[in-house]
């Protein structure tokens, strides 16, 4: 670990230095580029740093309690060390955890899709509730959200919701909502006060380029028609609907909200780009058999991560073991505490999964 740390300081001074010659202050391309990378590096730096001043002075403090002190002096130097000690503790452990290998789509905008599951018309209007949950979510962190496609229930709910969350760090952040969204409560329609229990599934997907994830247009068969749905006045006289259907796959998408074609196409295949991206990344994880899919944010779609249980005001992450009783708030987008929960316990499995590869490599 060490090692590492001392390369990443080492390119860290590189950069300061590169970005103070003229002929990297004159190019506005590259200076950015450094200036990204080095900024990316600080954190890392700064607790590098202060982990070697710690470790500096654990063993001046050693040095003195080898000496002959008298008892005061001697409380006091071993209160410094235990002070010490458990920073050195800490800062080991936020230092791996920053040696980690970085999602590289942890920076990327997202596609989140909503579909309503089992329960009916009380299914969507729980699709409805998530689609505001995270709406409120990335106002609190001052992204911008657009709904892609919508398809609705009726009754205020929704069948199926498609969104694009722009935002930094939004899939670092929004990546372990994927899963099945589970809701517990008496429908406005239930005469008899019977509890219900819907579903909603939610895949969040992080937004591909053209470079990322290349399409052949042989492969994708492109319909244009008459939106039906809301959009402005030109909707429902113009064919600017756009239904693409990628051959290889069978995956059909179709954008309508957009007044133009162009618009409803380019987001169209912004769509089929994350969901091939996707597709790739579940069966890479299906190879790699359970061990990956044991891991928190493995993004299985059929697995059941969270309860929300009106009732009893209670929402609980089956899959950290951590219950809330601020069902109303998390309903308002304060989501903040399972997001770190779960950030969390992901580094903790990665951790664990790194130190067993190590033994295993050294046994």
């Amino acid at each position: 670990m060490l090692d590492k740390l001392e390369a990443v300081n080492a390119r860290y001074n590189e950069l300061m230095e590169l970005m103070s010659t003229p002929e990297v202050a004159s190019d506005p391309e590259r200076l950015m580029k450094y200036g990204r990378e080095q900024s990316n590096l600080e954190p890392i730096v700064t607790a590098f740093r202060r982990y070697r001043d710690v470790v500096t002075q654990l063993a001046e403090t050693r040095e003195m309690l080898a000496d002959d002190l008298d008892s005061d002096m001697r409380a006091m130097v071993q209160e410094e060390r235990d002070s010490l000690s458990e920073e050195q503790e800490d800062l080991e452990q936020k230092l791996r955890v920053m040696l980690l290998p970085k999602d590289p789509n942890d920076e990327k905008n997202v596609i989140v899709e909503i579909r309503a599951g089992a329960g009916g018309d009380e299914a969507g209007l729980f699709a409805a509730d998530l689609f505001r949950m995270y709406s409120y979510y990335a106002e609190s962190q001052r992204w911008k959200t657009a709904v892609i496609s919508q398809n609705e229930s009726g009754i205020g709910g929704y069948k199926e919701i498609i969104f694009e969350v722009n935002g930094q760090g939004a899939y670092s952040k929004l990546k372990y909502e994927s899963g099945v969204h589970r809701v517990q409560r008496i429908p406005q329609t239930e005469s008899g006060g019977r509890i219900h229990t819907s579903t909603a599934t939610v895949a969040v997907l992080p937004e591909m380029d053209e470079v990322e994830v290349e399409i052949d247009m042989n492969d994708v068969k492109i319909d244009i028609f008459r939106s039906s749905g809301p959009g402005g006045q030109s909707v429902n006289t113009t064919d600017s609907a756009v239904r693409l259907t990628h051959l290889p796959t069978g995956i059909v998408i179709s954008c309508q909200d957009e007044k133009s074609q162009l618009q409803n196409k380019t987001k169209a295949f912004n769509i089929l780009r994350a969901r091939l991206y996707d597709e790739e990344q579940q069966r890479i994880a299906a190879e790699h058999g359970a061990a990956r899919r044991s891991q928190v944010g493995s993004g299985d779609r059929s697995e059941k991560i969270r309860t929300y249980n009106f009732p009893q005001t209670r929402v609980t992450d089956h899959r950290i073991g951590l219950t809330s009783y601020r069902l109303e708030g998390i309903l308002s987008g304060d989501i903040e505490e399972f997001i770190e929960t779960l950030t969390k316990a992901d580094e903790e499995e990665k951790l664990k999964e790194l130190a067993d590869s190590n033994t295993n490599g050294t046994s």
